[in-house]
């Protein structure tokens, strides 16, 4: 059961880049509306479940709270406007370089190891990464979609290296609090930067709005903290793969996005340099 929670949660995440790729609106305004929503969202089932958030942990973890919820809004952001310019699939690929920032980053922050492994994954991706731009001959709005790609997974890493600081609070209680966070944060940048009159929103676009909040963000989030600390460590490393795999097929086949061969080789590497490394560190 725990797998195919795990399976079904992935599979969700993999399409997210079809249903953003269909809302006429800015990516901040998208970014703050699936805060906003997943924010309620969890609030009503950790109400149902009669869940008391631990608040005195909370105020013991706030400095790292604050910092991984901002960076989760500006990460959303930068995916999302990752989608508008470039593929679901390139962009997904390009967010999917957060483990290689992880890798480097972590010696310096939190005094890990770097190993002539974990040097090996962070050269394969990388390659991966300039074969998937398209460099011999990409658009210049490729680029770009690229480079907010990678900013994505960059701000990324950074959550997942401040979670590693985030004691005493379970998955859900520290994503709701992250979701709050996050929306707060975005909301006066939202009113700053964007036209916020939503006087012309379709009622499609609120529906899309709503599954991305709700599902997307919500269900997901308690699919995969039920399941990922039920499942062996190599088992979620693996299964959690499903999501670029089915983001590639996706915009292939919903938004006629396909990737050409050389393209295709740069996914492997990306990938599989990816998976080794996790698969080597829940080893570890």
């Amino acid at each position: 059961m725990e797998k195919i929670k795990m399976i079904v949660a992935m599979l969700i995440v993999g399409s997210i880049g079809i249903f953003v790729s269909n809302i006429p609106l800015p990516s901040s305004v998208i970014a703050l509306s699936r805060a906003m929503i997943g924010t309620i969202f969890l609030m009503m089932v950790l109400l149902i479940r009669k869940t008391k958030i631990k608040w005195d942990i909370v105020k013991n973890n706030w400095i790292y709270l604050l910092i991984s919820g901002g960076a989760l809004g500006f990460n959303w952001i930068f995916l999302f406007e990752a989608y508008k310019y470039t593929s679901v699939a390139i962009a997904t690929l390009c967010y999917y370089m957060a483990p290689v920032f992880v890798i480097l980053l972590s010696p310096i922050i939190l005094k890990e190891k770097l190993t002539m492994f974990k040097l090996g994954c962070t050269f394969t991706a990388i390659i991966g990464a300039v074969l998937i731009s398209g460099v011999f001959g990409s658009a210049g709005q490729d680029l770009r979609g690229i480079g907010f790609g990678l900013i994505a997974a960059l701000l990324y890493s950074g959550i997942i290296i401040v979670n590693k600081f985030i004691k005493g609070l379970s998955g859900v209680e520290t994503t709701f609090c992250q979701l709050a966070i996050s929306a707060t944060i975005m909301i006066p940048y939202v009113i700053f930067t964007e036209d916020i009159s939503f006087t012309y929103v379709s009622a499609t676009t609120i529906i899309l709005l709503l599954i991305v909040g709700i599902v997307h963000t919500g269900i997901v989030y308690i699919f995969f903290f039920s399941a990922i600390n039920k499942l062996p460590a190599q088992t979620s490393a693996i299964l959690s793969y499903i999501d670029p795999v089915t983001a590639i097929l996706l915009s292939a086949l919903f938004l006629k996005q396909p990737i050409g061969t050389v393209q295709i080789i740069g996914t492997v590497l990306i990938l599989g340099s990816a998976m080794l490394n996790n698969i080597k560190t829940k080893e570890a």
